[in-house]
């Protein structure tokens, strides 16, 4: 999951509703993490992984608990429609890892040694301090891999 991008806050809370997200306290910690420009990048590779593939990629950074696999597993469950075709990428930069979920449907176009090869790049970068360009290289490495949808093929 990235952040939502907001210059301006929307709060329309009710008593019977959230507060917005810009009142979450993870808000401000993504933020001073993150700058405009990174969360840019990373918010335009999920969307072209997304639309090159088919698949629905979605990012989660952030501690994974004592678990690590498991937790990524539950939120990809959690990540929305069709689970199926979605991959999910969990970093977690403090505890050194990287998780890559993919549904039946994907793990049919992403096959372990590939999603393997990818989070090796990944690493490669993060041991060098670049957590954003490790994070779109293996996004890119991912939808390489995947293909197209064979809607998108041509006969």
């Amino acid at each position: 999951m990235t952040s939502a991008v907001e210059t301006e806050s929307h709060d329309t809370a009710t008593n019977r509703t959230a507060p917005a997200r810009t009142d979450e306290s993870e808000r401000g910690a993504l933020d001073e993490i993150f700058s405009f420009q990174e969360l840019a990048r990373l918010d335009e590779a999920l969307t072209m992984s997304s639309r090159e593939t088919g698949l629905r990629f979605t990012l989660y950074i952030g501690d994974l608990g004592e678990r690590t696999r498991a937790t990524a597993e539950q939120l990809h469950a959690r990540s929305g429609h069709h689970p199926t075709d979605s991959v999910l990428l969990a970093v977690s930069p403090g505890q050194k890892v990287v998780e890559v979920v993919t549904g039946a449907g994907a793990a049919r176009r992403l096959p372990d040694r590939a999603c393997a090869l990818a989070v090796l790049s990944m690493t490669t970068s993060f041991a060098s301090g670049d957590l954003v360009g490790g994070i779109i290289n293996g996004l890119r490495q991912l939808s390489d891999q995947a293909g197209h949808p064979a809607s998108l093929r041509q006969h």
